[in-house]
C-alpha cells in the first residue's frame, strides 16, 4: 500500500457517552468493590478492557440480519443460518448453539469426562479449567517451555509442547478422553498457534485413538497470524486457513462472543454420532432445544454474520494491528510485555515491571487496580489470583503475573489507545509506589470473578 496509517474499517453510526470520573471517585469505587475490578460498575469505568468477550460493537448487517431472526421454539430458520455458517468455517457434523462457550464445555465436559481423566491442553483458560476440574479430572497445561518467558520472540509462541503431548498419551492409556488446543493461547499471552502444530498434534492424537478438540474462541485472528507468518500461507484467504485449521480436529468449543462477533452465544460441535446425541440430551436439561440452544433466534442470525464478517481481510488487518501499536509504544518505553503482542490483548508482565511485589501479593492484580485509579483503566489479572488456588485446596504461584488489556471488537478509536498509552507510561514512572494486595474472601472455584480484596 501506498499509505502507512492503517485506518478503522467501519464508520460509526451511533455513539454511546462514557462517563469521566476523578481519581478520588475512583479510589472509593474501589474500596466500594473490595479492590475487585469485576465488581465496579460499568458505567464508572472510562475505557473497558476487562474483557474482549460479548462486548463489541455488532455491524449494520448484524443488526439487519437480527430483524430476521425466527423465534421459533423448535427447527427455526434462524438455526439452519447459524449451522451453515459453522459447517462452512469448521466442516464438522454436529453443532449444538450454547449461550455461551462454558456452557459448551460444561456439556462437552459433563458428558465424556469421569474423575480421574487428564485434558492435556496448550494451556486451559479460567473456565476451561474450572469445568474440567469440576468433573474431576486434570487440566493438564503443556504449552511449549518458551511460552513462559515473556521476553521471548517466536511467532507461534502459543503451541502445544508436542512430546509432552505424546509422552501424557503413552503414559495415560484409556485417560485421556480428548486433548485440546487453545487457539489463539488466551493465557499464554494471547499468542498464536501454527498450522504444523495444529497437524502435528492431531497425528498425535489420532495415533492413540484420542480425539483433538479446539478451543476456537479466537480462530480468525489465529488464521491470520498463520496467514502472515507461517509458510505457505501467505496466498491463502482467512477462511481457507481457518477451514484447514478445523480439518485436523474432531470437534470445537466457542464463545462466540469473541471472533462471532455477538455480544452472546457459543457452540459445540463434533463428529462423534454417540457423543453429540449424549450432549444434545444435556443440552436440552439446562440450555433448551437443540435448534436454541439458549439463544433467541435473533442471536443467531447475528452469529452468522458475524462468523463470516470476522474473516474479513481489511478487519482483521486493523484488528492485529491496533493491537501492536499499543505494544509497540509500551516496549519503545520499557514496559515489559508478552512478545509479540497477542492478537486480542496486550499482556504485561507485572512480575517483570514491579519487582518489589512477591508473587505471594499478587503483583498483576496490584497493577490492574493502579491503571484504574489513575487512569479509569479496567483490565484483568490473569496471575496467582486467577489460577494460584489448586484443587486440593493448596496455593501454588502461576507461571506469569500478567495484566490483560483486552480490545472488544470496532469499540475504541486509535485515540482511546493513545489515551490508554499515556495511562500506562504514567503507572510506569510512579511503579514503585504501587502496593501488593492479599484476599479477603473468596470461592474456591473462579474466584477473581467475586473475590474481596484489601491492598497491604
Amino acid at each position: 500500500m501506498k499509505f502507512k496509517t492503517i485506518i478503522e474499517p467501519f464508520r460509526i453510526k451511533m455513539v454511546e457517552p462514557i462517563r469521566q470520573t476523578t481519581r478520588e471517585e475512583r479510589e472509593r469505587l474501589l474500596a466500594e468493590a473490595h479492590y475487585n475490578l469485576f465488581l465496579l460498575k460499568a458505567e464508572d469505568v472510562l475505557i473497558d478492557l476487562l474483557t474482549d468477550s460479548g462486548t463489541g460493537a455488532m455491524s449494520s448487517g448484524q443488526w439487519a440480519g437480527m430483524m430476521l431472526g425466527d423465534e421459533s421454539y423448535a427447527g427455526a430458520k434462524s438455526f439452519y443460518k447459524f449451522e451453515t455458517a459453522v459447517r462452512t468455517i469448521t466442516g464438522l457434523k454436529h453443532v449444538i448453539p450454547t449461550h455461551q462457550g462454558r456452557a459448551a464445555e460444561r456439556i462437552l465436559f459433563g458428558s465424556v469426562l469421569k474423575p480421574g481423566d487428564i485434558v492435556p491442553n496448550n494451556t486451559h483458560f479460567d473456565t476451561t479449567r474450572a469445568n474440567t476440574e469440576y468433573r474431576g479430572a486434570t487440566a493438564l497445561d503443556i504449552p511449549i517451555p518458551e511460552a513462559h518467558d515473556p521476553a521471548i520472540i517466536l511467532p507461534f509462541k502459543g503451541n502445544i509442547d508436542l512430546a509432552a503431548l505424546e509422552r501424557t498419551l503413552v503414559e495415560n492409556p484409556g485417560n485421556v478422553p480428548l486433548a485440546m488446543i487453545t487457539v489463539t493461547n488466551n493465557s499464554g499471552g494471547g499468542q498464536p498457534v501454527s498450522m504444523a502444530n495444529i497437524r502435528a498434534a492431531s497425528e498425535i492424537c489420532h495415533r492413540h485413538n484420542v480425539p483433538l478438540f479446539l478451543d476456537c474462541c479466537r480462530f480468525a485472528e489465529n488464521a491470520w497470524f498463520i496467514k502472515t507468518r507461517e509458510e505457505g500461507y501467505a496466498d491463502k484467504t482467512p477462511l481457507e486457513i481457518a477451514q484447514e485449521m478445523f480439518s485436523y480436529v474432531d470437534g470445537a468449543t466457542m464463545s462466540a462472543k469473541k471472533d462471532g462477533m455477538g455480544n452472546i452465544g457459543g457452540f459445540l460441535a463434533l463428529n462423534d454420532d454417540a457423543w453429540a446425541q449424549e450432549c444434545k440430551n444435556l443440552l436440552i436439561l439446562t440450555e433448551g432445544f437443540p435448534t436454541y440452544g439458549g439463544l433467541a433466534g435473533y442471536d443467531l442470525e447475528a452469529l452468522a454474520v458475524g462468523l463470516e464478517e470476522v474473516l474479513h481481510e481489511d478487519y482483521l488487518q486493523y484488528r492485529i494491528r491496533s493491537v501492536a501499536y499499543l505494544g509497540d509504544i509500551l516496549t519503545s518505553n520499557g514496559i515489559p510485555i508478552v512478545q509479540p503482542p497477542g492478537g486480542h490483548a496486550i499482556y504485561i508482565d507485572a512480575k517483570g515491571m514491579l519487582p518489589h511485589i512477591p508473587q505471594s501479593e499478587y503483583p498483576a492484580w496490584a497493577l490492574s487496580l493502579a491503571l484504574y485509579l489513575e487512569g479509569g483503566i479496567r483490565s484483568v489479572e490473569i496471575g496467582s489470583v486467577m489460577f494460584g488456588h489448586q484443587p486440593d485446596g493448596s496455593e501454588k504461584p502461576a507461571a506469569m503475573e500478567l495484566v490483560r488489556l483486552a480490545f472488544p471488537r470496532r469499540v475504541y478509536t486509535q485515540s482511546h489507545v493513545d489515551y490508554l498509552a499515556e495511562v500506562l507510561l504514567y503507572v510506569n514512572s510512579i511503579k514503585e509506589s504501587i502496593r501488593g494486595v492479599r484476599i479477603v474472601d473468596a470461592p474456591p472455584m473462579l474466584r477473581h470473578f467475586s473475590a474481596k480484596m484489601a491492598l497491604i
